[in-house]
């Protein structure tokens, strides 16, 4: 049995898309979400969540809470039947499904009683555990801009007319998106995360993105995936993802491909090279098509770990085929 988690870590991962929706909102024609203030493309932790939920489930055989379950054609169960499911146990919930231990939620729990009568009667009440770990949403590290695409579907409109139906799509042509988070020790003791949970994390991280093949997602490449993991109580640098920069000779709505940007991550270096002495480990994982600059000195992808580990000791995740 790996043990509970005893470090707190911080994470920075940077994936993108090209002629797709990362995120569609539902409330505004499922058009990719845009903060209008700063035209930048957000997408929400729970986009990414999910991404690791259908990865462990579907490629690791993980057991996990929150998923679709039909119980009859056309019924999916709500979060009182898949409790159920575990007997209304947190504990077997907890033993048994990995996103629980990692994302925390709530329970909600029915008990059985006979009333006076022997009738047997349901009552309910639910246990809130928060989630180790924890993300902000994403945001693209440029502005973007919205592509209204429109086409024909397969099918007639109706029944014994030629005329085929029209379909609208909103796309962004590219983006390329930073996530931060955090694994908090403190919470892992309450839901008996283990480190063999956070490494499922940071492989459904990766490759969960990667394999994300649907019409809408298909294209999203992992970039650059960092976790710090401090040796300091209670500890951790915060804002990892700020320092890191884009730099591009073209206009931010312009950039196409992962090769018309490069990461300035000369500040993110520094910073864990000043604090060294509060760090357990540095583990990395990068795309060999990514260019960095650190202190203006172009770095490919395939050399970033030789090059860090001048400066701070780095450990390859061997997440990238």
């Amino acid at each position: 049995m790996s043990e509970i988690v005893k470090n707190r870590s911080e994470l920075v991962f940077l994936y993108d898309i090209k002629d797709a929706n990362p995120n569609g909102d539902p409330m505004d024609e499922n058009k990719p979400r845009i903060d209008e203030e700063t035209e930048r493309n957000i997408v929400t932790d729970v986009r990414l969540k999910r991404t690791i939920r259908d990865y462990l489930y579907m490629f690791k055989e993980k057991e996990i809470f929150v998923r679709e379950i039909e119980y009859e054609p056309g019924k999916i169960q709500d979060a009182k039947m898949r409790a159920k499911d575990f007997d209304n146990d947190p504990d077997k919930i907890l033993e048994k499904c990995t996103d629980v231990r990692l994302f925390g939620g709530t329970i909600p729990i029915t008990i059985t009683k006979k009333d006076k009568t022997g009738k047997e009667k349901e009552s309910g009440s639910s246990i809130t555990l928060t989630g180790p770990v924890q993300f902000r949403m994403g945001r693209s590290l440029h502005r973007v801009e919205i592509k209204h695409i429109k086409g024909t579907g397969a099918f007639a409109s109706q029944a014994e007319r030629e005329q085929k139906t029209f379909r609208d799509e909103y796309i962004l042509p590219y983006s390329l998106i930073s996530f931060y988070g955090v694994v908090n020790e403190n919470a892992a003791k309450t839901t008996r995360l283990t480190e063999e949970d956070a490494e499922d994390l940071i492989d459904g991280i990766w490759n969960g993105t990667k394999n994300l093949i649907t019409r809408s997602k298909f294209g999203q490449m992992p970039r650059f995936l960092l976790r710090v993991i401090y040796n300091e109580e209670n500890y951790h640098i915060g804002d990892l993802d700020k320092k890191i920069k884009l730099i591009s000779n073209k206009d931010d709505k312009e950039i196409r491909n992962i090769s018309d940007v490069k990461l300035d991550i000369t500040e993110l270096v520094k910073t864990l090279e000043r604090k060294k002495d509060k760090i357990k480990a540095v583990q990395l994982e990068v795309n060999n098509d990514v260019i960095f600059l650190i202190n203006n000195v172009e770095v490919k992808g395939e050399d970033l770990l030789n090059k860090l580990s001048g400066e701070i000791t780095v450990e390859k995740l061997n997440l990238e085929d």
